[in-house]
């Protein structure tokens, strides 16, 4: 069980790692971050169908989604210089609690 929560977790900053490559990537016009998008994304669905198999699917579909819409969300703001706001700070901590609770929970 510690390994599928190890790869889920992997697949949820490869999440971002695919977000920002694909950003990068200029609709696609840009060969370096159109590969790097497509190969995270598919070692992110990859991670996140293993996962699946051992983690009920609600649980690890919403952490796979929180980590990558949290991680994506910092690497816009300490990257990509997006607003850094107390209230955009306090929505990442709900996704981050809401993600923790449904594990606690599952």
């Amino acid at each position: 069980m510690g390994l599928a929560w190890a790869v889920l977790i992997v697949s949820g900053v490869l999440e971002t790692v695919w977000a920002g490559a694909l950003q990068a990537s200029g609709n696609f016009h840009r060969l370096w971050p159109s590969l790097l998008f497509v190969g995270a994304l598919a070692a992110s669905m990859l991670g996140l169908s293993y996962a699946v198999t051992h983690i009920p699917l609600g649980t690890a579909y919403g952490v796979w989604v929180g980590t990558g819409a949290v991680g994506t969300a910092l690497y816009g703001m300490a990257v990509l210089g997006e607003p850094v706001t107390a209230a955009r700070l306090i929505c990442l901590l709900l996704i981050v609690a809401g993600v923790v609770g449904l594990e606690l929970l599952h």
